[in-house]
């Protein structure tokens, strides 16, 4: 999303990351670690035994939209790999400096559907928080990587206007907490959030979509864990990860301590052209999750965003790919395949005929 290490220490079991790198220390380790993040497109491809002469485009896409890529991340990414599934999703290229029709800065009608700063309201009995337009890690596609946070802050006078129009309309019964990301705020700011959320009485739900767990596990800390999964509402946590490599270790300790604690979790995830779109990749995504305790839930056809089109798998793949999927996988590991339509009651689903 827009504008959008310090060794990690362990307990003497070495069974959970330190909250702190060392006594005294009050900065939690999950932001420090945010802090070693990769911004410089030069040192990303250096860092992966790349040669940034031999990647073209590099600096124009940087300055489109500015790289960022947490170092655990990083770690998960193949040396010497152009190619390699996970970098490409970070990687600045020169077709996001090109123009496509139907490619547009809001494919998804956000701002047509502000109903108070930074809350969006599309569909009925539910509400999205547009809480920070912070991210750990800036992916390429993103849908929101033009949005004008700053003219649509919803915290600046202290979540009140969003605060009173889901007081006010009863038949609101989720929130959805998005970005950004959210869990790119702290734990104080969060908490304090869901506290007055809870008063609301006729909310049930509180839905977080997060990328964080999976990007940068670091942030699955005791801060976090105190107040996630608490109170009245029910928690669902909706991860995004497209390629099974991004549940893998360091990410996976992570998963396991939310699942610890009973909370739902649900996977999203985007049909990427050169990263996902192939069945063997798909069923493992979806069984790599499942492992780690993760259900699918969507996979979006791409939000036609500017600079994007590269990314872009035709309709026609898709419904072949999600064929595959439901040839080979057990019915409650499909996710289902949708697409955001401006100005329709919900996801529009894709059937494939079957």
């Amino acid at each position: 999303m827009p504008t959008k290490p310090i060794m990690i220490t362990r307990t003497p079991r070495g069974t959970q990351p330190s909250d702190r790198t060392h006594a005294g220390d009050t900065t939690p380790l999950w932001q420090q670690a945010l802090a070693r993040a990769i911004r410089d497109p030069v040192t990303l491809a250096r860092e992966l035994e790349l040669d940034p002469a031999h990647l073209p485009g590099l600096h124009a896409g940087h300055t489109l939209f500015r790289v960022r890529v947490p170092r655990s991340y990083l770690a998960r990414m193949r040396k010497a790999d152009p190619q390699d599934p996970l970098l490409l999703q970070v990687l600045p290229q020169q077709q996001e400096s090109e123009e496509h029709p139907g490619f547009v800065a809001d494919p998804v009608g956000d701002h047509d559907a502000l109903a108070a700063p930074g809350l969006v309201h599309k569909y009925h009995g539910r509400v999205l928080l547009l809480t920070t337009g912070a991210c750990a890690v800036h992916c390429r596609y993103c849908f929101r990587r033009e949005f004008p946070y700053a003219e649509h802050n919803a915290s600046q006078d202290d979540w009140a206007p969003a605060i009173a129009y889901i007081h006010a309309d009863t038949s609101i019964r989720e929130v959805i907490l998005s970005g950004g990301d959210p869990l790119s705020l702290s734990d104080r700011r969060l908490a304090d959030l869901v506290r007055r959320l809870e008063a609301i009485p006729h909310l049930e739900r509180l839905r977080i979509h997060t990328r964080l767990p999976v990007v940068l596990p670091e942030r699955v800390d005791e801060q976090l864990l105190s107040w996630l999964g608490k109170g009245r509402l029910h928690h669902v946590l909706v991860l995004h990860a497209n390629h099974p490599r991004e549940f893998a270790d360091p990410a996976a300790p992570a998963l396991a301590r939310l699942q610890a604690r009973g909370i739902t979790l649900l996977n999203q995830a985007v049909l990427l052209a050169g990263i996902n779109d192939d069945p063997d990749t798909l069923c493992e995504l979806q069984e790599a999750g499942f492992r780690h305790g993760v259900l699918p839930y969507y996979l979006h056809l791409l939000d036609r965003t500017r600079g994007t089109a590269h990314f872009e798998v035709t309709e026609h793949r898709a419904l072949e790919l999600h064929q595959a999927l439901h040839a080979r996988l057990p019915g409650y590991l499909v996710p289902r395949l949708v697409r955001e339509i401006p100005g329709e009651p919900g996801k529009t689903p894709r059937w494939a005929g079957l």
